[in-house]
């Protein structure tokens, strides 16, 4: 997924009211960025942080600057949860995430379950419908690890009971975890932050519902599909 526009590089001040994130350009003026995440963000709003910011033309928006990355070093963090889903769609189209491959029909956003949009619906004539979640994934409290989720997640845990019902169905159900991050080796669920979420996680991988992990490749330019990483579990 290329950028819509070259990011702009700033330094990270503050987050506020969920959706408002305020930060200083190089040019040392203070611009106020959407902010599309809505989780705790653990780990990646330190005061100072390099961020970086996409400006968008768009005349009907408050908010001309979104929050797009967090670079601390050499590690870049993708904190946009609008981009997961992109991401998953380009890929899955170039055929670049080997189980989702040779599907004739992939639609976003279908109504399924109670109340709930499936974010990828995959459909071909000779094969099972397909239901893929995705998780946007930026948490890491270990060297090489990266966790979900990082603070409670009721709707995070009602997605994993809808998935383990399609499952249960005879469809296929997935749970792909994308992590937008390019330190991380691992992945596994943040038990301590969430323990229904968890329940849920184990719950779903016993009734068949399949796991898919796949870290990022990230820059200033783009956020693309990087590689399969490796799902630890503690049962």
């Amino acid at each position: 997924m290329d950028f819509s526009s070259k990011l702009v590089k700033a330094k990270f001040i503050k987050r506020y009211k969920r959706f408002f994130s305020d930060h200083i350009l190089e040019d040392g003026s203070l611009v106020t960025a959407h902010c599309a995440n809505t989780g705790a963000m653990l780990g990646v709003t330190e005061e100072g942080v390099t961020s970086w910011l996409s400006k968008s033309n768009n005349p009907k928006r408050k908010l001309k600057w979104s929050w797009e990355l967090v670079q601390k070093d050499e590690t870049i963090i993708g904190i946009n949860t609008h981009n997961p889903n992109k991401i998953v769609q380009e890929a899955i189209i170039k055929n670049k995430i080997k189980e989702l491959t040779n599907y004739a029909d992939l639609k976003r956003e279908v109504k399924y379950g109670t109340n709930s949009k499936i974010d990828i619906l995959l459909q071909d004539n000779n094969k099972k419908d397909c239901y893929v979640e995705i998780k946007n994934v930026h948490l890491s409290r270990e060297f090489e690890v990266a966790e979900f989720p990082d603070a409670v997640t009721t709707r995070g845990a009602k997605h994993l009971r809808e998935l383990t019902l399609v499952s249960k169905s005879g469809l296929r159900a997935v749970m792909l975890y994308l992590i937008q991050r390019n330190d991380c080796k691992y992945f596994k669920i943040a038990e301590d932050i969430d323990k229904e979420y968890a329940k849920e996680f184990y719950n779903a991988l016993e009734a068949g519902v399949e796991v898919i992990c796949m870290d990022t490749i990230l820059s200033s330019d783009a956020i693309n599909i990087g590689k399969n990483i490796q799902l630890l579990t503690d049962r």
